[in-house]
């Protein structure tokens, strides 16, 4: 996957950014990702999260001015929020668990389909420190990515993948958060370039 874009602008965002703080890469990202996405001009970016609480939609908000790039975020925490919200299928949830590319898949479609956004991320992941099994560990996160290129297109590009991250609880939903936007980022060079599209 092609990274040089997303990390050399990374790089120009870290230098600019007056108060590292803990939070500060995750914002960074965030605010890299809606600039892309608001060059664009071609639609928002909506939000779907279950481990990470709404932690990636503060992010994107975190920058004045994010009304420019940022649709709407949805908290489905719950199983059944994920049903009533996002539309997310009851016995895929109760076969692959919510812990589930599947589930990310529909979480991502269904806040695309809420709104007219471009682009939509979806996580949902054990962040600890309990509730991990041997097959999903505590670190587990499955994302979704939804992308409706070229802008417009009735039938989105659907991505997912899993992934495991270690720490407390607190680095967890921040490197899940991280992740999600990067590879949005990523995702958003790949369309552009007419590249084949590969998370």
């Amino acid at each position: 996957m092609r990274m040089e874009k997303g990390e050399d602008a990374m790089k120009d965002v870290d230098r600019q950014n007056e108060h590292p703080d803990p939070q500060g890469d995750l914002v960074a990202w965030a605010r890299l990702l809606g600039q892309r996405v608001a060059t664009l001009g071609a639609g928002l970016i909506t939000t779907a999260e279950s481990c990470t609480g709404g932690l990636i939609a503060a992010a994107l908000t975190e920058t004045a001015g994010s009304s420019a790039w940022f649709s709407r975020g949805y908290v489905t925490y719950a199983n059944q929020a994920k049903i009533e919200m996002l539309g997310v299928n009851a016995a895929t949830l109760e076969t692959e668990g919510a812990v589930s590319t599947s589930v990310a898949s529909q979480m991502a479609l269904g806040a695309l389909r809420s709104s007219d956004a471009l682009l939509s991320m979806a996580v949902s992941g054990i962040a600890g420190p309990d509730g991990g099994t041997a097959e999903k560990p505590v670190g587990t996160v499955c994302f979704g990515w939804a992308l409706r290129w070229p802008p417009g297109t009735p039938e989105p590009l659907v991505l997912t993948e899993t992934r495991h991250f270690s720490g407390d609880r607190a680095d967890i939903r921040r490197q899940t958060a991280i992740h999600a936007l990067r590879r949005a980022l990523q995702l958003l060079d790949q369309a552009q370039d007419q590249q084949p599209v590969v998370v």
